[in-house]
Parts: C-alpha cells; structure tokens; sequence
C-alpha cells in the first residue's frame, strides 16, 4: 500500500496527509472546499489531488448535488487504501477490531479466553488471537498498514513497551509482535484508545476539549485539549486513579494507600460487594455464590440491571465519590464534553446520575454549565476502534509517538 506517503517528510507529501484528514473529517468535499480549508491556490489542489487519484488514495465521487448551472466534483478518501487492526487487551478478554482507512468497522470479535497477567501465558495467548483473527478476516495481511495494541498501566508508546503487563525483558513487546507477523505493531494505553475511539467514531461531536473517564476494573482518565490527545512528557499522563484522596489502609494494585481507586472503581465495587455479602447483605447473586461458582465483576453490573438492591447501592456510592473528584476536574480543565466510559461506565444512569449529583454539589456552577456529560456509545467495543483510530492518525503524523 502507500506507506511511503506515511513515511515521506516532502511538502508535497505532507499536504497530502492534510488531505486525507480533511476527507476524514468531512466526507466527500470539493477543490474549493479543500483551498478553503487549506490556503492553498486551486491549481496546486488540483494538481495534488491528481497525484492522489492517480495514486487512488482519493476517489471521484461524482458531482455535488447543489443547484447552479455548474456542480463542482466531489471527492473523498479510498476507503480500502489500507485497513487498521486494533487489539484491545482487558482484563478477562481480548477484544479486537477491523477498520479501513474511512474508519468504518468491517469485523470485531471478542476473544473471552483470556486472562491478563504479567507471566508469559498472557502473551501467548495474545499471539493466539492476532493469528486466529488474521485468519479470519478477507483482508490481504499485506494491506494492513498497522496493528495497534491497548495495554491497561503504564505505556511507552515511543519505545513500544508496557510496564505493568507483557513486559518483554529482551525486546518491546511490539518488536516481538512485528517479528512474528511481519506487519507494523503500535502500543497504547487502553483508557487513551477508548477515549479516541468515542471521540472519533462515538459519542463525540466535534468537541475540541473532552475529558474521558474510564471506570473498569482501575480508573483512569484522558483528555483531549484543542482537539489533540494529551500524553504528558513522557506519555504517562491519565492516572487519576493513583491520586492519593483517602485516609484508608486498602493497599491498591500500585501498591500504595488511599488512591482514588481504592473507592471508586470496578474493583473497588467488587471488593465491597464481597465484603458487604460476608456481613449479611442480601443479593440474587446469593445461590451462585453458595454453589462455589465464581463471581466476577459483570456479575455484579448485570445483577444491578436486575434491580439487585445491593449492587445497585455500591454503584451509586462509587458514582457519588466519582463525580466529587471529577468535579476537580472539571474546575481546572473546563471542558466541553465528559464521557463516562468503561465496563462500569457502560451500566448508563445507574452510574451517571450519582456522578452528576456529585459534580453538581462539588463544582463550581459557571463550569458544570460548560461541560456535557455524556455516557459512551461504542461499549465494548470503544477500546479496539480508539486503536485502529490511533494508528491511522499516528500514521498521517498527526499524533506523534516521539516525547
């Protein structure tokens, strides 16, 4: 495919990607259109864009449908000049997606064989599902441009290495992975994915300042400030779970006390849950606990659509305690839009009126009157579509890995 155009740093090529992005914000557009938008004479798009049609990166799409005398041709992005797969790592399952370069889904499929650890079964399996789900698909492996990893914890996306999960000790995992499959690997933190993906393809709409929360098993944050992803110096920024708020001795899974995530996560709701169930709180989840069986987190959020009274009440405590820190947030971001997203994030009012009651009483009224609070759209599968997302933007250079 054209991967010496994404490589290519002439000025030719770089108007290019200019294009492209504007065909990916606005569908199919006319010359003016794109001299507008870009400054440039009508000559030089035509003459850019002849290169690109011929290079059938753009396609004609025939004429607009304005009245006038003269209708002007329509242009647009060649869907299948390159597809994305996006490989969303969580914690009991993989799931993973098929874009093509317009962003349209053409496959997802979850992969619920799965368990995240820091030994080398979880990488295997990985390997498992990449070439299961490569096999699966119509697509030619050699037009897939870039497969894109989501990895909960700490991401070096410069250097393709995760830190909490699949640590590689002789090589980033993403050079393992592009050894294996021949075919170019990038690595991001899921919460950021899941966040790019509601942005690009959910339940954003056009918001150029967003704050994304994503309430799973942890709790973590992204934004998204003047329509660009926010990574920190080093790509380390959105751990708004590790804040330390609490007086309390509950060790977290970063191995220190009183984080925000000790009483306002999925986690943290199972704990209680559990906790709550031992005291003698009643549950329908009472007879499967009894038999032996497992309970899991989803066992809790699907109990709460089932009117279970304590799982319902352990929701909205969490969802009060989120929106009193979120309202922090929003007192220093000022945002447009808050997306409440996640496994928790998705069980919708349950979750988002305790949230708004929390921000309401805790933020300052002109701020709260700015910001939309909105639940994700895309479910389960915000995190895979966020990486296909990711890479083709990281492929047009309009994200950069390099810190």
């Amino acid at each position: 495919m054209h991967i010496k155009l994404f490589e290519s740093n002439s000025k030719t090529d770089q108007l290019k990607k200019i294009f492209i992005d504007f065909f990916i914000r606005n569908g199919a557009v006319t010359i003016a259109d794109i001299s507008k938008e870009t400054d440039l004479s009508i000559p030089t798009v035509t003459k850019i864009l002849g290169e690109m049609l011929a290079d059938n990166i753009v396609l004609d799409c025939g004429k607009s449908e304005h009245s006038g005398t003269r209708k002007a041709t329509l242009y647009n992005i060649n869907p299948n000049m390159g597809y994305f797969i996006g490989v969303d790592i969580q914690r009991s399952l993989i799931a993973v997606a098929l874009t093509n370069f317009a962003g349209e889904l053409l496959k997802f499929k979850i992969y619920s064989d799965f368990k995240l650890t820091d030994n080398e079964s979880s990488y295997i399996r990985l390997v498992q599902v990449i070439e299961q789900f490569l096999n699966e698909i119509t697509i030619d492996r050699k037009h897939i441009l870039n497969i894109g990893l989501n990895i909960p914890g700490r991401i070096d996306t410069t250097n393709g290495i995760s830190y909490y999960y699949m640590h590689q000790k002789e090589e980033p995992i993403t050079c393992s992975l592009e050894k294996k499959f021949n075919i170019p690997f990038q690595i991001d933190n899921d919460t950021r994915a899941m966040c790019y993906g509601e942005y690009m393809c959910g339940v954003g709409n056009g918001e150029k300042n967003v704050i994304f929360v994503n309430m799973s098993w942890g709790l973590g944050i992204s934004i998204i400030s003047d329509g660009k992803l926010y990574y920190g110096k080093s790509g380390f920024s959105g751990e708004w779970g590790h804040m330390h708020v609490f007086d309390n001795e509950i060790m977290c899974h970063c191995g220190k006390k009183g984080c925000l995530e000790t009483e306002a996560s999925g986690s943290a709701i199972y704990r209680k849950f559990l906790e709550n169930y031992k005291s003698g709180h009643t549950t329908i989840l009472k007879d499967k606990i009894e038999a032996g069986n497992e309970i899991v987190l989803n066992d809790i959020l699907d109990a709460v659509k089932k009117d279970d009274i304590l799982s319902i009440e352990l929701i909205e405590s969490a969802g009060r305690t989120l929106g009193k820190y979120i309202a922090g947030l929003l007192n220093i971001f000022n945002p447009e839009l808050l997306i409440l997203g996640g496994s928790v994030g998705a069980i919708g009012d349950y979750l988002a009126f305790p949230v708004k009651t929390g921000i309401m009483k805790y933020t300052l009224n002109y701020v709260n009157n700015d910001t939309d609070l909105r639940v994700a759209t895309l479910g389960n599968k915000a995190g895979a579509i966020g990486a296909c997302m990711l890479n083709r933007s990281k492929c047009l250079g309009l994200i950069k890995n390099n810190f």
